[in-house]
C-alpha cells in the first residue's frame, strides 16, 4: 500500500510539472554505430514526440547504451527524470498530459495495444534475430558496428557478449530456434495483418496518429533504409504499397519540417 501511494505521489508530481525546455533524447551514432533494432526504437520515440508536438533535442553518444538506465537505447532526459525504452517513454509523456490515444474509445485502445504487441513482438524480435543470430549479418554488420567505438581487444569482447545476451533473450522467447525463413514468414504475416488494418488510410485509426503509428513507422522506415547483406527483409515490406505510402507520409509530415 505504501509503495502504491508513493507511486501515485510521484505520478502526480510529474504531471504537475510542465514539459521541460531542455529535453534530450540520447541514442547511438546512426551512420557509424547504431544497429537495426536500436535504430527502430530510437526512430519510434522521435516520431512519437514529433506527433505530440513536444520539443526535444537528439544527442548522439557512442556509449548511449551504457548510459541508459535499462541498458537499452534510446533514453530521454527530461529535467530530473531519465527514462529509457519506447513504452516507458510513452508512459512518461502520457503522465505529462500528452497522449495520442486519449481520443480512442476503450475497444480501440485495446485494439491498438494488441497491434503494438504484435509489432514489437514480431518486428522487434525479427530485427534482433537477423542482427545477431544470422551469422552473415552478425559478422559483416552487427559486431563491427557495435564494437566500432571501442579499442581492441575490448571491442571484440563487448561485441560477442552482446551477441550472447541477445541470443539468450531470444531463446527465452522461443525465437532462437527459428530458422531464418521462419523469421521472414513471421515478418510477412505481421506486415500482412498491419497492411489489412491500415487499408487506404493515412493512420491506423481515423481519429489521427497514435502510438501504433509512431512505433510502426520506426520499424518499417528502419527496415527500408538499413543496408543488410541480403534484401529479403526489405523485399517483404516492399510488397505492401500502403505501408510504403504510410512511411512516406509520416516522414513528410513529421520529419522534413523538423530538418529545415
Amino acid at each position: 500500500m505504501a509503495s502504491l501511494l508513493a507511486d501515485a505521489a510521484i505520478s502526480q508530481k510529474i504531471a504537475s510539472e510542465p514539459w521541460p525546455e531542455d529535453v534530450c533524447l540520447y541514442q547511438p551514432y546512426k551512420l557509424q554505430q547504431v544497429l537495426l533494432p536500436d535504430n527502430a526504437q530510437c526512430l519510434a520515440v522521435q516520431c512519437y514526440l514529433q506527433m505530440c508536438g513536444l520539443p526535444f533535442r537528439t544527442v548522439l553518444r557512442t556509449n548511449a547504451e551504457h548510459m541508459s538506465p535499462s541498458g537499452k537505447p534510446p533514453f530521454l532526459r527530461a529535467g530530473p527524470y531519465v527514462i529509457s525504452e519506447v513504452e516507458p517513454i510513452i508512459k512518461f509523456v502520457s503522465t505529462k498530459g500528452h497522449s495520442l490515444s486519449d481520443k480512442l474509445d476503450k475497444p480501440q485502445q485495446a485494439e491498438m495495444k494488441a497491434y503494438l504487441a504484435l509489432v514489437q513482438g514480431t518486428l522487434g524480435n525479427a530485427e534482433l534475430y537477423i542482427s545477431w543470430c544470422d551469422p552473415t549479418t552478425a559478422s559483416e554488420i552487427s559486431r563491427p558496428r557495435y564494437s566500432s567505438p571501442y579499442p581492441w581487444p575490448l571491442n571484440t569482447v563487448l561485441a560477442y557478449r552482446k551477441q550472447w545476451d541477445v541470443q539468450n533473450q531470444l531463446k527465452a522467447l522461443g525465437w532462437c530456434s527459428k530458422s531464418l525463413e521462419e523469421v521472414y514468414d513471421e515478418v510477412d504475416n505481421c506486415c500482412k495483418a498491419l497492411s489489412q488494418r491500415l487499408g487506404n488510410h493515412h493512420y491506423f485509426f481515423k481519429q489521427g496518429p497514435t502510438e501504433l503509428d509512431a512505433v510502426m513507422f520506426g520499424h518499417l522506415y528502419t527496415i527500408l533504409t538499413t543496408p543488410l547483406p541480403g534484401d529479403f527483409l526489405v523485399d517483404i515490406v516492399r510488397q505492401y504499397d500502403n505501408l510504403i505510402n504510410f512511411c512516406i507520409s509520416i516522414e513528410k509530415r513529421f520529419f522534413r519540417k523538423r530538418s529545415k
